[in-house]
């Protein structure tokens, strides 16, 4: 019998070739002895792979909250801000309580502090203070950090709205 009469299937009557069965069993018993073969292999072989951590530690292990939002601050160059804005939070112990009952700092860019005051004396008494403030935060913060404060006087009414205006420069300074 070929192997073309083998591979036709057996019609009724007609007896069965085993040789066909034979040769698929042979297949079978050969694939499965080289998957046992890779299975043995690949268990003595150091397995890599780049998506798990390993035994040391590396980036992909989880981070502490501090180191990781240490590197965004880095990353996104913030240092400056936040140590000004640290200032902000402990101004009292910067300039002193009888200062910081009566000025407090609003905002900070490009070197430049704008604080507000609560009067205009005090306005005044801060443009005398401003240099030895800025030599001060400059020795807290890093060389050239603030480079100018702007003093702003307390916040005053509006003279020039309303149904009533007074013609002319108005009240002055009645606010401390």
């Amino acid at each position: 019998m070929t192997d073309e009469e083998a591979a036709e299937p057996a019609g009724p009557g007609e007896e069965h070739d085993e040789r066909g069965l034979d040769l698929a069993r042979s297949i079978a018993r050969g694939l499965a002895g080289r998957t046992g073969a890779r299975r043995r292999r690949l268990k003595n072989t150091r397995r890599v792979d780049p998506t798990s951590s390993s035994a040391h530690p590396d980036d992909r292990d989880p981070q502490l909250l501090d180191t990781t939002l240490g590197r965004l601050v880095s990353d996104q160059g913030w240092e400056t801000e936040l140590r000004v804005h640290g200032v902000f939070t402990r101004w009292a112990s910067v300039v002193g309580p009888d200062v910081a009952a009566h000025v407090t700092p609003e905002s900070y860019a490009d070197g430049r502090l704008v604080v507000r005051t609560d009067s205009t004396a005090w306005a005044t008494e801060m443009k005398l203070l401003a240099g030895n403030l800025v030599h001060r935060l400059n020795q807290d913060l890093g060389d050239g950090t603030v480079e100018v404060i702007d003093v702003l006087g307390p916040h005053t009414p509006r003279w020039t709205s309303g149904r009533f205006r007074v013609k002319g420069r108005g009240p002055r300074d009645t606010y401390g």
